[in-house]
């Protein structure tokens, strides 16, 4: 039912927005820019006084909405919980494929000739030796008296 309803509204405002394509003058009954809008804010303000109006259908109208809300929100949780469980257990699948990494040395626990191409480039990632992530220059080392060397 949402669904034919959003198909309609934009659908509608594709239709409102296309161009004509006729070359026909403009007629007598065109609306101008400035009537248009001063027929929206008096559309806007006759609906801000709606509530006033038919206080009953505000009511349920705020329910509907709030309702939606909760729906809304739940639905989301629930994606969420789906796509965290679906990446999860991918990534685990991912793990077992490509073997287990030394992570303190960067150095891989398989061997290329194992393993198809696409898997060992996945696993291949924190390959540096313990050598390259010494630092290269600490500065000099402190003088035991204390003073700085200039």
């Amino acid at each position: 039912m949402f669904f034919l309803l959003r198909m309609a509204f934009w659908l509608s405002i594709v239709l409102i927005l296309l161009p004509t394509g006729s070359s026909q003058p403009q007629s007598a009954n065109a609306v101008a820019a400035t009537d248009a809008i001063s027929a929206a804010s008096a559309t806007v303000g006759d609906l801000r006084q709606f509530c006033t109006r038919q206080p009953d259908a505000c009511t349920v109208g705020s329910h509907v909405a709030s309702e939606l809300g909760y729906r809304a929100q739940a639905g989301a949780k629930m994606l969420y919980e789906f796509l965290t469980d679906r990446l999860a257990a991918k990534d685990a699948k991912d793990t077992k494929d490509t073997g287990s990494i030394n992570s303190r040395f960067g150095k891989p626990a398989f061997d290329k000739s194992t393993m198809n191409q696409a898997a060992f480039n996945r696993a291949s990632q924190n390959t540096l030796t313990s050598t390259d992530l010494a630092p290269a220059w600490r500065g000099p080392a402190p003088r035991k008296d204390g003073k700085r060397a200039i």
